[in-house]
């Protein structure tokens, strides 16, 4: 079993940054796919961030360019680097990781984009 834990969030004006991180209980990182999702007040969690285990990344088309996503597998912890944030990023966020027929997540942070 694998227990995440993120940190990270909190209030941040538009335009601003922030940085998000996932610790997982072991290491797994070589192994399994991680993800960031988040999901607003009255809406579906979204996908929008994914690190495979080789290394491939890919996220969702409105964070393209201003979110990153990367991992340090001796501290057993993912980031996800947002840049230039806009108040349509407010949401709590999670962490995800899927390794064989496992699928764990973290309790959430929350991220609030605002003036």
């Amino acid at each position: 079993q694998v227990q995440l834990v993120e940190s990270g969030g909190g209030l941040v004006q538009p335009g601003g940054s922030l940085t998000l991180s996932c610790v997982a209980s072991r290491s797994i990182f070589r192994l399994a796919t991680m993800g960031w999702y988040r999901q607003a007040p009255g809406k579906q969690r979204e996908l929008v961030a994914i690190l495979t285990s080789s290394g491939s990344t890919n996220y969702v088309n409105s964070v393209k360019g201003r979110f990153t996503i990367s991992r340090d597998n001796a501290k057993n912890t993912m980031y996800l680097q947002m840049n230039n944030l806009k108040p349509e990023d407010t949401a709590d966020y999670y962490c995800n990781a899927q390794l064989g027929q496992q699928n764990s997540w973290g309790p959430g942070t929350q991220v609030t984009v605002s003036s």
